[in-house]
């Protein structure tokens, strides 16, 4: 069997490469109710996903972006619920301003508690993420569970958040933690729905980094 083909790319050089990506996103998504400052942050979310839906789906507090660029410029610590964020993430950004990304989930402390109390290790990562990451950014992805914690943390005050980027995926509490969290007055960026993730999380955090690092 030949797999040959006569297909050749428009172009193989990266920044090209991502800026027709923005180009056809600005052609498809049309009107939109997205601030200018809230867009970059939408645009990124569908260039990482190729979903509109999802991306028009993004909700903000009115202070979120703002909230969270004063957050990597003041050297606070941006907290993710796994790896996946922390590998994908841009940490140059974030640590040109002092800050760090960290991530407590394999902590052997936090698996050993999370045994104990026969619990998450993603509720019991943010029970230790806030003991230090007050005024940071937290970006949850994958854990709804861990999303709810800290939405009960928050509203016990025990930690007050510069940012929560809210998007985990899944079936199973995922859609019901980021109505939890659309509901508090503090600065998050989150969606309606099941759809959401780590890629899509990273991407809103990078946007927030970029827009950090421009001034």
């Amino acid at each position: 069997m030949d797999f040959r083909t006569e297909f050749k790319p428009l172009t193989v050089q990266p920044e090209q490469i991502e800026g027709r990506s923005f180009e056809m996103i600005n052609e498809e998504i049309g009107e939109h109710p997205f601030t200018e400052d809230q867009y970059p942050v939408v645009q990124r979310i569908i260039h990482a996903s190729a979903d509109f839906e999802l991306g028009q789906s993004v909700l903000f507090h009115p202070d979120a972006i703002q909230s969270g660029i004063r957050a990597i410029r003041s050297g606070k610590m941006v907290v993710a619920d796994v790896q996946m964020i922390q590998s994908g993430a841009n940490k140059a950004r974030i640590q040109k301003f002092g800050g760090e990304i960290k991530v407590y989930i394999s902590d052997p402390d936090v698996i050993q508690e999370a045994k104990r109390l026969n619990t998450t290790r993603a509720i019991i990562s943010m029970r230790k993420a806030i003991k230090e990451a007050d005024g940071g950014i937290f970006a949850i992805g994958n854990a709804p569970t861990a999303l709810l914690e800290l939405i009960r943390l928050i509203k016990e005050g025990e930690v007050k958040p510069g940012l929560v980027i809210g998007l985990p995926v899944g079936f199973v509490s995922a859609a019901e933690s980021k109505e939890e969290l659309a509901k508090l007055d503090i600065p998050f960026i989150t969606n309606i729905g099941r759809k959401g993730g780590s890629t899509v999380t990273v991407a809103a955090l990078n946007a927030i980094s970029i827009m950090a690092e421009r001034g």
